[in-house]
């Protein structure tokens, strides 16, 4: 199971289970559905500006990816601005219950690409899997490890976690992960920390003080602080990330199977150059055109000023400006995972990468 496991409706984070709204009547699916599973698929939203591509202008392609709401912002912006079209490509983005799941549907054939954190992909790697991975959109993990407001007074520290409850989504899952790699890093063993596992939804666990502290994302990392809490370490944020984790920490990014690679290296490219395009202009687009490329359902009801903070406040540290891959950056990622028992000692993190198609 990946990090991203909730997407961001109603204003809330909402477990995978959970559907979006129904379709509004009148309107045309885009290219862009809901993968339920890897056989199964669902069309939202309406119809994206400027029209379908005709087969005879541009290749089909699909792409599924984790439906968390930081982790898509480059791909739709790339669609809404007409990237993929300028690069011949008919782009159908596939929303799946998860990064895990939209793995399952690359190995399974199902799409043609898969656009998960690194860490699946690295899983998924070790088990034996072949794809490659040739492109990055996200260089932080979505996480932030919060105090309860009840606890913000008395801990402070990481060491002052020791002997205390701290809430995670799942033992194994990313967040999991990292909280033991931050713990190892940081001096303090992670045999006294003790960790309940809540699923994604675990803020409001954190919030009443029925933990001590927990692995949270925003927008409850937001509220939580207007609750009270204390924001210990805020994995979002790059001055964070360098002090706790070295630097970048690969997240997300999308990945082929290794056995088309040749046959799609112009594709691949194409693709390469329009989310780079997408990244770019999330960094100088206005918040307000950003949220108008995202579709409806994944933030009907939300609370836009809210989400406009978060945008704003993350885009600059959580999207780089160009999609090749960072190698130390995915090292952070295979340590962490390595420490937490997810994989073997003897797995690479570079034997994953496909470099030939942006370079290092």
């Amino acid at each position: 199971m990946g990090c991203c496991e909730s997407r961001w409706v109603d204003g809330v984070e909402v477990p995978p289970s959970t559907s979006p709204g129904p379709l509004e009547l009148g309107k045309e699916p885009p290219r862009r559905v809901v993968l339920k599973s890897a056989a199964a698929l669902v069309g939202v939203g309406a119809l994206a500006a400027g029209g379908l591509l005709g087969a005879a202008q541009s290749k089909h392609v699909t792409l599924a990816f984790c439906g968390q709401l930081l982790c898509v912002i480059p791909y739709e912006v790339a669609r809404s601005a007409g990237y993929f079209k300028e690069e011949g490509i008919d782009i159908e983005l596939i929303y799946s219950r998860g990064g895990s799941a939209a793995m399952q549907a690359l190995v399974g054939g199902a799409v043609d690409y898969a656009g998960t954190a690194f860490d699946v992909a690295l899983q998924a790697f070790a088990r034996g899997t072949d794809i490659r991975r040739f492109a990055s959109t996200g260089r932080l993990p979505l996480f932030a490890l919060a105090t309860s407001p009840q606890h913000a007074a008395d801990t402070a520290t990481l060491k002052s976690l020791e002997g205390r409850t701290v809430g995670v989504s799942g033992l194994g899952n990313a967040d999991h992960a990292l909280m033991l790699y931050l713990l190892r890093k940081s001096g303090v063993d992670p045999a006294k920390v003790a960790f309940a596992t809540l699923g994604p939804n675990l803020s409001e666990a954190v919030r009443l003080g029925q933990i001590d502290a927990g692995m949270v994302q925003e927008p409850a990392l937001s509220r939580l602080v207007q609750s009270g809490s204390r924001v210990m370490v805020n994995f979002m944020d790059s001055a964070d990330a360098q002090k706790y984790l070295g630097g970048p920490y690969e997240f997300m990014g999308v990945s082929v199977r290794g056995a088309e690679r040749e046959k799609r290296k112009t594709e691949m490219a194409g693709l390469a150059r329009a989310l780079e395009k997408g990244l770019q202009r999330v960094q100088t687009a206005p918040v307000k055109e950003i949220i108008a490329a995202l579709p409806r359902e994944l933030i009907a009801g939300a609370d836009v000023a809210e989400l406009s903070s978060v945008i704003e406040r993350y885009r600059g540290s959580l999207y780089p400006r160009h999609v090749a891959i960072d190698r130390a950056a995915c090292d952070r990622v295979a340590e962490s995972l390595k420490i937490g028992g997810l994989i073997k000692a003897d797995v690479k993190a570079e034997a994953l990468l496909d470099l030939s198609v942006v370079g290092p």
